[in-house]
């Protein structure tokens, strides 16, 4: 990698990011994956991929790579892959909506991380693995799986494939319970999922 490429690593991931949330509203927009519409975001996953370790873009590439690996988008690769664009993309838009910011209420700028004997609960999709992998790798290094948001959590895990539309989804009354105890005075730290996966690798 060089110089100016290292130096500007961060700015190249945050692009990725919003290109690729910019491309999956459009793939969805009718409801479905097509052949070529899969194989052009395979084709834009390579591309980025060569100009970073982005974790979302080598996980979304590893998994569209297996739906193309024999050369046809069958009809449940192309639900699931709709599944997963979607989650990247927010809310469903519809023709005229003006796209809605993402509102997460992260800690701002998030503190390190200590994992020795505190505890995490993971919310949403997870873009390094599965929620089961997360919490593997977090009781690796000392810490504790909570089931369910209390005064005692330490640490809420958001997973990166959670955007606007969380207050919508199910796990998002994890987010509310701990914005409340969090607004109360008690010291919940909310993380995003890059923040977390940064300090596993520490």
């Amino acid at each position: 990698m060089d110089i100016f490429t290292e130096y500007n690593l961060n700015k190249i991931k945050d692009r990725q990011i919003d290109t690729l949330i910019g491309l999956s509203k459009g793939i969805v927009a009718d409801g479905k994956v097509e052949q070529a519409e899969a194989e052009f975001l395979q084709t834009w996953l390579v591309q980025s991929r060569s100009a970073s370790d982005n974790p979302i873009i080598v996980n979304l590439l590893d998994r569209v790579s297996v739906m193309l690996e024999d050369g046809v988008l069958d009809g449940e690769e192309s639900s699931e892959l709709l599944s997963v664009l979607k989650r990247i993309s927010g809310d469903e838009s519809y023709l005229g909506e003006v796209a809605k910011a993402t509102r997460l209420p992260i800690i701002e700028p998030m503190p390190p991380i200590t994992f020795q004997g505190r505890s995490f609960l993971f919310s949403g999709t997870c873009a390094l693995g599965t929620r089961e992998q997360c919490e593997e790798a977090t009781v690796a290094r000392g810490g504790k799986i909570a089931k369910n948001v209390t005064k005692s959590l330490d640490y809420l895990v958001i997973g990166t494939y959670v955007k606007d539309s969380w207050v919508h989804e199910n796990f998002g009354r994890k987010i509310e319970k701990a914005m409340t105890y969090r607004n109360n005075g008690v010291p919940i730290v909310i993380i995003t999922e890059q923040h977390w996966a940064q300090s596993v690798c520490m």
